[in-house]
């Protein structure tokens, strides 16, 4: 089945996709590396540096709406190309930062136009590919598997050789790079973002649709939770229970990190597969059911079984998400896709300042997060009770090429 847009066109909306969602991550979880060093150079306690970043990463979720309305309203690719400059700007607005207010302030900002990437970037890709959706969507998320997974790695590198700021100049600057690549082809008109008319229609009508999309949110903030209180306790967690492994070294814990963000980017294109094959309600559920029993190890290993636990809990936490948004892509018009995943990553990223509240008020009072592991566990057991109650829906089938207005199905949309 051929794709909407030109083959050409499609390929560079993958590339530019994967590209944005892998800087995406890797700004998003850099400042939880940055700390470590920052802890004695500014002589702040960890729980107060972290805090630094909740009203960021409000920000993250807040601006989520906006950017989604603005994409569908003006140009998805023109969005990204905002969002390569903005963060790479910020993010050497950060390193540039003397004071714990400078860099709340620049953090900030960084939060402002990470904001664009996930209703922007995901709605394009998901419009702009009509066959093995799953597929592209995994290999979508690996690349934002290898940002968070390289963070640990360049971060740590950069400041173990040449200090915390040069961690945030580096990658800022090639972020600047890219916007200005991208620049150039969408100028040059290598650049389509040209949306369907097609919906999908739940199978039981408009009250199922809506049904789906609540549950939905419902399912999509308790995934979130897991995923940013993991992300965010995690150096820290390897600092104190990997001691002997890692030997007091920013870059040891960065390699850790990278280890376990590396496995779960792997997965991705597998529970893609997944996805474009089965019922993707269960493969949703099947992906929670793995982490609940895994938080439950995970909050009281130490050593390697600490990090092979690390590793299947985010496996699976990731492995959620092409399901996932081909369900919610399911559930909403293709033409309202950028206001849906808006919506999601309000949630999403809005679960970011709860989990990071969540993880330093837990390390303030105890020291530890064998706390945190526990309930999450519980988080993901209510994520698996709300998605047992979603209603089936339709796959949105492929539209056959043509003007707008005769745009047709070019098959049955198979039940989800």
């Amino acid at each position: 089945m051929a794709d909407a847009m030109p083959p050409p066109a499609a390929r560079y909306a993958l590339v530019f996709s994967c590209l944005g969602h892998a800087y995406m991550h890797l700004f998003a979880v850099y400042f939880f590396l940055v700390v470590l060093p920052l802890e004695g150079e500014w002589a702040m306690p960890y729980h107060e540096l972290i805090e630094l970043w909740t009203f960021g990463s409000l920000l993250v979720g807040a601006m989520a709406l906006p950017a989604g309305w603005l994409g569908d309203r003006w140009s998805a690719p023109g969005m990204l190309v905002v969002f390569f400059l903005g963060l790479g700007g910020a993010a050497i607005l950060c390193g540039l930062a003397t004071t714990p207010s400078a860099m709340w302030a620049g953090l900030c900002l960084l939060g402002v136009f990470a904001a664009i990437y996930h209703p922007v970037g995901v709605a394009w890709l998901v419009r702009s590919t009509t066959s093995s959706r799953g597929k592209a969507l995994g290999i979508n998320g690996i690349f934002g598997s290898a940002g968070v997974a390289s963070a640990g790695l360049v971060a740590g590198t950069l400041i173990d050789l040449y200090g915390w700021r040069m961690a945030f100049f580096v990658p800022g600057a090639l972020s600047v790079v890219t916007g200005g690549v991208m620049l150039c082809y969408l100028v040059g008109g290598r650049l389509i973002d040209k949306p369907t008319v097609h919906a999908a229609t739940p199978a039981d009508g408009h009250a199922g649709q809506m049904r789906a999309f609540v549950l939905l949110l419902v399912t999509m903030f308790g995934g979130a939770i897991i995923y940013q209180a993991t992300q965010t306790a995690m150096p820290k967690v390897f600092a104190l229970r990997l001691a002997d492994l890692v030997g007091g070294s920013t870059l040891g814990v960065g390699v850790f990190v990278a280890i376990v963000y590396g496995c779960a980017g792997l997965t991705q294109v597998v529970s893609g597969h997944l996805a474009d094959r089965f019922d993707l309600k269960r493969v949703y559920i099947a992906t929670f059911l793995i982490q609940v029993p895994v938080l439950w190890v995970t909050a009281s290993a130490t050593g390697f079984s600490l990090v092979a636990a690390s590793a299947v809990l985010v496996m699976a936490n990731t492995g959620s998400l092409p399901a996932e948004n081909m369900l919610l892509a399911a559930a909403t018009p293709e033409r309202r896709h950028g206001v849906a995943f808006g919506i999601k990553f309000v949630l999403a990223f809005g679960a970011a300042p709860v989990a990071i509240r969540l993880v330093a008020y837990i390390n303030d009072v105890t020291g530890e997060f064998t706390s945190l592991f526990l309930i999450l566990a519980a988080v993901g057991l209510g994520v698996v009770v709300a998605s047992a109650l979603l209603p089936k829906l339709q796959r949105p089938g492929a539209v056959a090429p043509g003007p707008p207005d005769s745009n047709v199905l070019a098959e049955r949309a198979p039940t989800l």
